[in-house]
């Protein structure tokens, strides 16, 4: 039982915080409406991801400021992939208010070349613009 709870904790600290979406919710959740300042909504940031690149997934979504994060399995989303044409994972897509303001792609290697600073200066950015 001792091991059992621990293996329970394991995995609830894994996946905690971290919210993923299908083509079921994909529009809702990147039109979603929650209030960042002054009546600003806050960006969308949504990962694509596969299973067979999990060891180069982006691992600092919880560093991210001012935005929701969400993963997108690849088999879970073909409408989604096939729409904003991800050919490989991971692909970063920063969406403010449903629309697609920038793009993070991995290259042939499978490797995001984008990291949490240039990242969170695409979102700080999509912040800045949407103020005026």
């Amino acid at each position: 039982m001792k091991y059992f709870n621990l293996i329970l904790l394991l995995i609830c600290f894994n996946t905690y915080g971290q919210e993923w979406i299908t083509d079921n919710n994909f529009d809702s959740k990147i039109n979603q409406k929650q209030a960042f300042g002054d009546d600003q909504l806050l960006p969308v940031v949504v990962e694509f991801w596969a299973e067979f690149n999990d060891a180069n997934k982006f691992e600092d979504w919880d560093k991210l400021e001012n935005v929701i994060y969400y993963r997108a399995d690849i088999t879970k989303c073909p409408t989604a992939k096939k729409k904003y044409k991800v050919r490989m994972v991971p692909t970063i897509i920063v969406f403010k208010e449903g629309i697609k303001e920038d793009m993070f792609k991995a290259g042939l290697d499978l490797i995001l070349p984008a990291d949490l600073n240039e990242i969170q200066d695409a979102v700080n950015e999509i912040n800045t613009a949407s103020k005026f």
